[in-house]
Parts: C-alpha cells; sequence; structure tokens
C-alpha cells in the first residue's frame, strides 16, 4: 500500500512504507518502480522502516505537479520525502537512477540530514568523450545518445530494449537477440508506461555532470558494483571510490548491472554489516 506525499511543486509521489526500526529510503532505477524493491525490502523491514517510493514520471502515476521528472527536480523530491516523514539521517540506496538521484541530492542540498548511502552499480556521468571513458558501455558518446532517444521516440519499448540489447554483458546480448522470455516481459511492462515523462527524465539523466558530487559526500558511502555490468562494471566503481574519501568498494562477481537482485543474500548480509557498523569503521 502506498503512503503518498506532496512534493514542493504539488507533485503527488506514492511511497511504500513498511517495517520497524532505523529508517532506510529505496530508490530505484529509470523506468521502474518500487516493486522491483519489494524482495528485499520484505526482508529489510524485519530491522528497518523502508520507504520506497515511486519516483515522479515513473509508476504509472499521472502528473499533478507543475514541474518534469528532471534530475534536479527529483533530487529535490528527496528531501522532501526526508522532511515529510521526519527521517533523522537515513541509510539511502540508490541503484542506477536512484544514485544519480542521491548525486544531485549531495550537490543541491549537502550531507547533513543523510546517515549513510549505498550506491549501486552506476556512473556518476552518463556520456562519454575523450576525457571520459567511464560512462555507458565505455564508450557513449553525445551523438550515441541522440540516436538512442530517437529510438525511443520511434518506439518506446525497443528503444530501451536496445540500450539493454547492444552492452558489454553477453548474456543480455544473447537475450535480446533470441528474444527470451525475459525481453518479451519486459518488452510489454515497458508498453504499458507513457514515453514522454521517461524520455524526458533520460534526457536529464544523460546531461548531468555529477562528478563533482562524489568530493563532497561526507557520511559512511558503500559502493556495490557488477563485476559483468552491463554498462560500466569495477572501473567505474573504482573511479567513484578514489573520489569518495573513505568510501567502501564491493564487486560482486558474475552480476550485472543490478548486484542487488543477482545476489540477494550477500546484498542484504553487507548492507546490514555497513548499517551496523561505527561510522568510522563503515568507512
Amino acid at each position: 500500500m502506498f503512503t503518498p506525499f506532496t512534493a514542493g511543486d504539488g507533485e503527488t509521489i506514492p511511497v511504500q512504507i513498511t517495517g520497524n526500526g532505523p529508517p532506510i529510503v529505496l530508490l530505484h532505477e529509470w523506468a521502474g518502480d518500487s516493486h522491483l524493491w519489494t524482495p528485499l525490502a520484505e526482508r529489510l523491514a524485519h530491522h528497518f522502516t523502508v520507504h520506497a517510493w515511486d519516483a515522479r514520471g515513473h509508476g504509472g502515476h499521472p502528473s499533478t505537479g507543475s514541474e518534469p521528472p528532471t534530475l534536479q527536480r527529483m533530487a529535490d523530491d528527496l528531501m522532501d520525502l526526508i522532511d515529510r516523514f521526519a527521517l533523522v539521517r537515513p541509510l539511502v540506496v540508490g541503484h542506477s537512477m536512484g544514485a544519480l538521484t542521491l548525486w544531485a541530492h549531495v550537490l543541491r542540498h549537502g550531507c547533513r540530514h543523510l546517515g549513510r548511502i549505498c550506491i549501486l552499480d552506476q556512473s556518476p556521468k552518463l556520456v562519454t568523450d575523450d576525457g571520459w571513458p567511464f560512462g555507458i558501455y565505455g564508450g557513449f558518446t553525445v551523438a550515441d545518445n541522440a540516436r538512442l532517444v530517437a529510438r525511443m521516440r520511434a518506439d518506446f519499448p525497443e528503444g530501451v530494449l536496445h540500450l539493454v540489447g547492444h552492452g558489454k554483458n553477453p548474456k543480455a546480448r544473447d537475450a535480446y537477440e533470441r528474444n527470451s522470455r525475459g525481453m518479451q516481459r519486459l518488452r510489454e511492462r515497458l508498453a504499458a508506461l507513457a514515453p514522454e515523462p521517461l524520455i524526458a527524465c533520460w534526457q536529464s539523466l544523460t546531461a548531468a555532470d555529477l562528478r563533482p558530487a562524489l568530493p563532497r559526500i561526507t557520511v559512511p558511502t558503500l559502493l556495490i558494483y557488477g563485476e559483468a555490468s552491463n554498462y560500466y562494471g569495477p572501473e567505474v566503481g573504482a573511479h567513484v571510490q578514489s573520489q569518495i574519501a573513505g568510501s567502501r568498494l564491493l564487486v560482486y562477481e558474475h552480476s550485472d548491472h543490478a548486484p542487488h537482485l543477482n545476489r540477494p543474500e550477500h546484498f542484504l548480509e553487507d548492507l546490514a554489516a555497513f548499517a551496523a557498523a561505527p561510522d568510522k569503521a563503515a568507512a
């Protein structure tokens, strides 16, 4: 069941709240929703009060606010969520777009109201150039992104599946080429979504450069990357770790862009240990 709150621009944002204990906030990936967290949230609810939102423009909810689903607006939405539910220094976990939202939040609001953060398989700058090899695929230019956006405008599900199926992970490429049942289910789910808010959101994500946020992080930080990520990989995690003082990097073997879902037991153990450690030990 959702407990909605109203963001600063009037947008109604649904949040699933479960469990008891210290607060944890779960931020999902682009074109996803809070239900992607359900298997983990049910376990986390034994130890935390879990807050998992459907980010604006996501989850099939109609827009009620005056602002589009940009990264900057979602960063402010996170501040509104923390204020609305009076969360005291929560642990915030961001996967993919959720990690970008968290980094943008640090740039706009700092870390004073955050307890700890966990980043799951993301780069602070998605588009690559001659001086930045750590974006999508290790090679995803402005022109590549423009072609992807054109594909999504022509056929949103197929555009997204093209992004998934032409990455670094051979299993994902194979699944795309043979149109596996998993790809078919993803296509069906994407076809049910309104594409324009998600495309606008994607353009905001790919326009962002959040590298300045990394050295500004002053709370214990856990980084978890997939060794077989379709988009990034351990080298991106190593770079992010080098920019966040005291951060800890874990690389999950044989895991793709969703290491927390590929190895849920491992993730839950690592997150619980991170949450329970003293600040210096966590770092």
